[in-house]
């Protein structure tokens, strides 16, 4: 057990929307190299426009390229998540509000545990069981993983970021 407090329920949150903007803008970013992927197999001759009016259209009526940039767009959330909680424990958001996701016994997540982590927070909805479990403040994705999510003091912050160098 960590010296540090578990965090509740408003900390979570509100590294979820620092971070769910970051999501956005990466998002944004694979949504536009979907377009030019697509753009492109349209140039190829491997799809046709047919009776729509540009590429946005016809990904909607194209079950594939429709199911495919849905797919994509959760893995880009899933990594970027995935990436952070077993690099440092922090995200961008987790990192400005002194959260840190580790194991309860204090290391950094795998990236199977980190992938089932970003999965069972089902868009942060997994969280809402900290307002329950007001004693131990777990989500559940906590309880799946095995993780806990602490308030670091100021200095433990600086400490996790300066050891990314």
């Amino acid at each position: 057990m960590s010296t540090f407090p578990r965090a509740g329920f408003i900390r979570r949150v509100a590294s979820l929307i620092y971070d769910a903007l970051v999501v956005i803008a990466f998002a944004m970013l694979t949504t536009i190299a979907f377009l030019g992927v697509v753009q492109s197999m349209l140039s190829l001759g491997w799809y046709s426009l047919g009776g729509h009016e540009d590429v946005s259209a016809l990904i909607q009526a194209t079950p594939a390229l429709y199911y495919s940039r849905s797919a994509l767009l959760i893995l880009v959330a899933v990594l970027f998540f995935a990436y952070f909680w077993t690099k440092s424990g922090q995200t961008i958001g987790m990192r400005a509000w002194r959260l840190k996701v580790q194991n309860t016994d204090g290391s950094l997540l795998s990236w199977p545990q980190a992938i089932l982590r970003s999965l069972t927070a089902l868009l942060g909805v997994g969280n809402l069981l900290v307002l329950i479990d007001v004693k131990h403040k777990r989500a559940l994705q906590d309880l799946v993983c095995q993780t806990e999510v602490l308030i670091l003091t100021k200095e433990e912050n600086k400490k996790v970021y300066d050891s990314l160098d």
